[in-house]
Parts: structure tokens; C-alpha cells; sequence
């Protein structure tokens, strides 16, 4: 079994930045020893020098979509965790609304074997719910699988969930926890048939905020919460978009005692409507982003802690796909390569610290999931890590995107970090560019009940 001793970085990890120097042995990290402390390392143990650098826990990513199976022409699980790899992300935990949809204890299952040997990163899938398969979903085990997705909100997979008595029997009788996409159907089908009686077939991609509105997102979300406040249920609502829904939230208790938990996607944090100009409907997606206002407002509540996570929501498609008119133009963008970068140019900008970052990224995924021994550098977890060089200039382009669809929303914009390294389970699988030992993730544990 390999070794590693990584020296002369600074260790970012639970709020320090500390100069330590860490011995990685197998799958775990076995020493972290201050830089002048003299260690005996193992026979065959490799060096590296990352003088100048960072060292960060790996990225935990609670929302992606890899397209595996069924939609694998957009994306799959060993090319969507290869680009994460490159860009931080040792850890993600991927969506239902696959072909066929993970409505069953038997399709999620053959998810799991499917990405064995495959995925360059530690992986969990979510159990799907439909308006009829209930019993089944509540089969799932909390230990081994990250959590149950419902889809308030119509988007690709067609998977809308609207049977109330399946969202009470689900709320009330399930000990896992619920993430949810929440965005109203009826008021969004309403905004749209006036978007067409105004436009007809043509409508511009700028109404995609006014279609799948601020209320859209709001009354779906207070719905969810009601409910979960209703039975007690541990609720997780994913990609929120606007200010509005920040009243929603508090920051009153640690993130390991909230019953309720928000998540914030980096692209709500980067684009506005303002953006619909230049991109178009490469950045249509579901939520839509909006106001800068509303922007502004979430890294607000993040930096405050109403907030408790980022994550990418990554979600391919072909280009040919996206560069098409509104109406027939999916909702989604690969994300998971750049989303560590796009967080840290935020800090270069001084909208966030380095220490946040980690927090929202590593730490608080890890939490509030309570995965099993990843999400921080700590003696006998396991060796997920990312090393970046926060002075290295580079600017996105299709010769160094990873994605399997060849695009990202982001061509053309420079960063001012670049990740060199990347750790899964003890294993070098990503450094300047270059991969190796692919299929080191691993099936993602629980700490529960």
C-alpha cells in the first residue's frame, strides 16, 4: 500500500491555518506533525513538497447530477467524477432523475454497483420519490445512503411529486432525511402561459426568473418547511435562489442541531439576470438565477450561517442541447470541475474567507449529513484532500475542461487559483493536469441513529 508524506503546506482545517506537515498511509491520514518535528516515515514512503500551498479537505458535493445511467451521452460516472477530481470535489452525492429514475430499493442498489471500480470519487446516491412508491422509499438505509429526494418542483427526469398523502406519509414516517427541489408547479404553468400569450414560441431566456419566479420558490419552500416543521422531519432544501426565502432560515442553533438546513449552489452566487445577455441559455437553470439582489442575499445568509452548505447541482448537457431556444433548451451546467475556483475567486475578491470556504465546502457537508470520517484533516480519517495554489493564474477553456459535454458556463473566465492535487482514500488521483489510479472512490457511510 502506497504512502505519502505531504510537507510545507499550509493546512487550512476547522477554522486554523496551520504550517504541518501530513503523513498519508493506505487510506487514511496517520500523522499531522508540525513542520520542524523530525518523523520516521515508512519504507518507500513518496515526498512532496507543496511549498507555497494550501491544503484543504476535500469538497463534499451534496448535489449532482452525472446522467448514469440512461443519459449517459451528457455525462457519466467516471467522466463526471474525473472533472471533479480536478477541480477539489472528492465526495458527491447524486440525484434520482436518471433512466430509469431510482424509484426502487433494486435501481438504487445497481447505482451503487455500477459505480464500483468506476468513480474517481466517493460517491452516494439519493432514493427518488414518486407520487406512488412510498413503502418503498421508506425502506431506504439511513446508514448507507445520503438521503431521499423529492421533487416539488417539475425538472429533468420528470419526477414532480404533488400526492399530498404521500408527502405526509413520507414526512411523517421517514427517519431520513428529505432534500427537496422546491419551485410551484401551478405558478410557474401559469407564468409560462402568459410568457407564451406575450411572446408565443420565442420567448426571450431572460423571462426564465419571471416564469420560475421568486413566488414559485418561495411558496413551495414554505410549503416544505411546514410540513417538516408539521412532523418533525429532517429537511434539506436544496439550491435556494432568492432573498426572499432567506426568512425562512435561521442561524440560531449549531448546524448539528437544525432540523431544517439550506443549501446555496455557487452559480446563485456568481451570476445574475444580468448575465441572460452574454450567456443566454447556458445558464438557464432550475432555480433560475436572478436578481443580483437576490445574490447578494444569499452570500449574506451563508456568511451568517442561515445558509449551511454550497454545492454545484451539476448537471450536463450536450451543447448542441443548451444552444437552443428557450422552450427547448434543458435547465442545467456542468459546475463540479470549477466550483472550488469559483469560491476562492471570491475570497480574492473579499466576499468570503478561506476559512469560510472550507467550512461551507468540507466541514458543514460532512456535518450535516454526518458522513462517516471525511470532511476534515483529522489522525485516522480518511486521506481526502485538495492542494491549491492560490497565485496561479489560468483561464477556463475547452482545452482543460474535464466534462464530459466539452463546455461550462464559465469558458473564458480567469481564475486566480488552480487546484495541483487531489487525494481520494489515500491515493494521489489528480496533480497539474495529470490523473491516475482511477476508480479510488469509495461508497459514502452515515453516523446515524
Amino acid at each position: 500500500m502506497s504512502s505519502y508524506f505531504l510537507k510545507n503546506a499550509l493546512m487550512v482545517n476547522e477554522g486554523r491555518l496551520l504550517e504541518a506537515n501530513i503523513l498519508v498511509e493506505n487510506d487514511r491520514i496517520s500523522k499531522i506533525i508540525a513542520k520542524n518535528i523530525e518523523l520516521k516515515l515508512p519504507i518507500n514512503c513518496i515526498e512532496i513538497d507543496f511549498t507555497g500551498k494550501y491544503i484543504l479537505p476535500g469538497v463534499i458535493d451534496d448535489q449532482v447530477h452525472f446522467r448514469d445511467p440512461g443519459l449517459t451521452h451528457k455525462g457519466d460516472l467516471e467522466s463526471e467524477s474525473k472533472a471533479a477530481v480536478a477541480g477539489g470535489v472528492t465526495s458527491f452525492m447524486d440525484m434520482p432523475n436518471t433512466i430509469p429514475n431510482v424509484l426502487s430499493q433494486v435501481v438504487l442498489e445497481e447505482k451503487y454497483r455500477a459505480a464500483i471500480g468506476r468513480s474517481w470519487a466517493n460517491y452516494s446516491f439519493y432514493m427518488g420519490v414518486s407520487n406512488s412508491n412510498a413503502d418503498e422509499v421508506l425502506k431506504t438505509n439511513p446508514k448507507n445512503v445520503c438521503g431521499i429526494k423529492i421533487f416539488l418542483g417539475a425538472s429533468t427526469g420528470n419526477m414532480l411529486v404533488d400526492d399530498i398523502h404521500t408527502l405526509e406519509k413520507i414526512f411523517s414516517e421517514s427517519k431520513m432525511l428529505i432534500a427537496v427541489h422546491c419551485e410551484d408547479e401551478n405558478i410557474i404553468q401559469y407564468n409560462l402561459i402568459n410568457a407564451k400569450v406575450k411572446y408565443g414560441d420565442n420567448i426571450p431566456v431572460s423571462q426564465h426568473p419571471v416564469i420560475r419566479s421568486e413566488e414559485a420558490c418561495h411558496f413551495s419552500s414554505s410549503f416544505a418547511i411546514e410540513l417538516a416543521k408539521k412532523h418533525k422531519t429532517r429537511l434539506h432544501v436544496l439550491h435556494l435562489s432568492t432573498a426572499k426565502e432567506m426568512e425562512l432560515f435561521s442561524n440560531d442553533l449549531p448546524l448539528i442541531d437544525k432540523q431544517i438546513t439550506a443549501e446555496v449552489c455557487c452559480h446563485h452566487l456568481w451570476f445574475t439576470d444580468n448575465d441572460y445577455d452574454q450567456k443566454g441559455t447556458l445558464i438557464k437553470w432550475n432555480p433560475a438565477i436572478k436578481k443580483a439582489s437576490d445574490r447578494d442575499a444569499l452570500l449574506g445568509a451563508l456568511l451568517n450561517d442561515k445558509i449551511d452548505v454550497v454545492a454545484t447541482d451539476h448537471a450536463p448537457h450536450t451543447l448542441n442541447e443548451k444552444e437552443n431556444t428557450y422552450l427547448n433548451s434543458p435547465s442545467g451546467a456542468p459546475m463540479v470541475q470549477h466550483s472550488l475556483v469559483l469560491m476562492l475567486e471570491m475570497m480574492h475578491q473579499g466576499k468570503i474567507s478561506l476559512n469560510k470556504v472550507v467550512e461551507k465546502m468540507c466541514h458543514a457537508p460532512a456535518r450535516l449529513f454526518k458522513v462517516s470520517e471525511r470532511g476534515f484533516i483529522r489522525e485516522g480519517y480518511f486521506a481526502d484532500l485538495v492542494v491549491v495554489d492560490l497565485a496561479s493564474p489560468w483561464k477556463v477553456s475547452a482545452e482543460n475542461i474535464h466534462y464530459k459535454c466539452g463546455w461550462s458556463p464559465l469558458n473564458g473566465q480567469e481564475f486566480h487559483s488552480k487546484v495541483e492535487a487531489t487525494f481520494v482514500n489515500g491515493k494521489l488521483v489528480y496533480r497539474n493536469g495529470e490523473f491516475f489510479a482511477k476508480g479510488q472512490g469509495k461508497r459514502l457511510l452515515f453516523n446515524r441513529f
